[in-house]
C-alpha cells in the first residue's frame, strides 16, 4: 500500500496578491483526505508547516520577500526529504508556486542518492523562469524554474547541495501560454522542452502527455508540479493569476490518468489555489479530483505503461 503524506504550505510570500496561503485548508475542506484514503493508498495529513508572515513590502534588488520565501522553502525541503526517506509520497499543497523550489530540490537530492532518474512535469500557464533582473514584479512565484536551473539568488538555489538542483533535460513545461518577453529569451537560451497551449492545440492532449513522458523507465522518479492556473479559468476560477485559453477539465483528467498508468509517480506539488477567487469551492474540488486520479493506479508497472504507449 502506497502512503501519501500531505504537507500543507500556507504561503503567499511569493505571490503578488493575498489568498494562496488559504489553499491547503481549502483542499482539506474539499475532501482531499477522504479521496486519497482508499483500498490502495493510505493518506496521512502532516498538517501545515509554519513560517514567517508575509510583510507585503516592495521588492529589494528585484526580489519580493526573499527572506520569507527562503525560510519557507527550507522547511519544505526538510519535510519532503523526510517523507521520501520514509518511502512515502509527499504531496505538497501550496501556497504559491515558489514552494516548488524546496520541494523539487529535495526530490532531486533524493534521486541522486537513490540512483534514480528524475522527470518533472511542470503544469502551468506561466514559464516561471524570470529572474530579479527580468521580472516585472519581483514576485518569486514567477522564478522557481529559473532557480531550480541554478539561476537565482543564492538563498534559493542551494537546497539540493548541487548547482543546479535539476538539469534542463529533466523538466517539461506543459500548458504554458503567458511568458514575459525577456523570460522567453531565457527559455530559448536554456532550450527548455515546452509543450505549450499552441502545441496542445496542434497535436492534442494525448500526444502532448505522451511526449512529456517519453523516455521514462522503471528507474525514473516522476514529480508533478501542478499549478492550477494551467487550467482554463472557466473551470478553475480560484487562482491568483488566471489566463484564458487553458486546459479543460477533460484534458487535466486525461493527463492525470496517463501519469497514474506509469506507476512511477513519486511526488506532487499542487499549488496556486486561491479560495478568494473561487466559486463555491469549484477549483478546490477539481484539484481533489485531479490528484485522486493521478494517484489512483500507483501499483501498475512501468512496463505495462510502456507496452501500451
Amino acid at each position: 500500500m502506497q502512503t501519501i503524506c500531505l504537507i500543507g504550505v500556507s504561503i503567499d510570500a511569493g505571490a503578488g496578491i493575498q489568498g494562496s496561503d488559504l489553499g491547503p485548508d481549502a483542499l482539506r475542506q474539499a475532501g482531499l483526505g477522504s479521496a486519497l484514503q482508499t483500498s490502495d493508498t493510505c493518506f496521512i495529513d502532516n498538517g501545515n508547516l509554519s513560517g514567517p508572515a508575509t510583510p507585503w513590502s516592495e521588492p529589494v534588488d528585484g526580489l519580493r520577500h526573499l527572506y520569507e520565501v527562503a525560510h519557507w522553502n527550507q522547511s519544505i525541503y526538510d519535510a519532503v526529504n523526510s517523507v521520501l526517506k520514509q518511502g512515502n509520497l509527499p504531496l505538497v499543497a501550496g501556497g504559491d508556486h515558489s514552494v516548488a523550489i524546496g520541494s523539487i530540490s529535495a526530490v532531486a537530492g533524493y534521486c541522486r542518492t537513490a540512483n534514480k532518474k528524475l522527470r518533472v512535469l511542470w503544469f502551468d500557464a506561466h514559464a516561471d523562469s524570470n529572474s530579479s533582473a527580468t521580472s516585472p514584479t519581483g514576485n518569486i512565484q514567477g522564478m522557481p524554474v529559473a532557480c531550480l536551473l541554478g539561476h537565482g539568488p543564492a538563498a534559493l538555489v542551494s537546497y539540493a547541495g548541487t548547482l543546479p538542483a535539476i538539469c534542463v533535460d529533466e523538466i517539461r513545461l506543459i500548458g504554458i501560454r503567458a511568458v514575459d518577453t525577456e523570460e522567453q529569451l531565457f527559455v530559448n537560451e536554456m532550450q527548455m522542452q515546452v509543450l505549450d497551449m499552441e502545441f496542445i492545440r496542434q497535436h492534442g492532449i494525448r500526444s502532448t502527455i505522451a511526449s512529456a513522458l517519453a523516455g521514462i523507465d522503471e528507474r525514473t522518479h516522476l514529480h508533478v508540479s501542478f499549478d492550477l492556473d494551467c487550467l482554463d479559468p472557466t473551470v478553475a476560477p480560484g487562482v491568483g493569476t488566471a489566463e484564458s485559453g487553458g486546459l479543460s477539465e477533460e484534458d487535466a483528467m486525461l493527463c492525470a490518468g496517463e501519469i497514474a498508468k506509469t506507476g512511477l509517480l513519486g511526488s506532487i506539488d499542487i499549488v496556486e489555489l486561491n479560495p478568494v477567487f473561487d466559486t463555491a469551492g469549484q477549483t478546490a474540488r477539481l484539484a481533489v479530483r485531479i490528484i485522486s486520479r493521478m494517484t489512483q493506479v500507483l501499483t501498475r508497472s512501468v512496463e505495462n505503461h510502456l507496452n501500451h504507449s
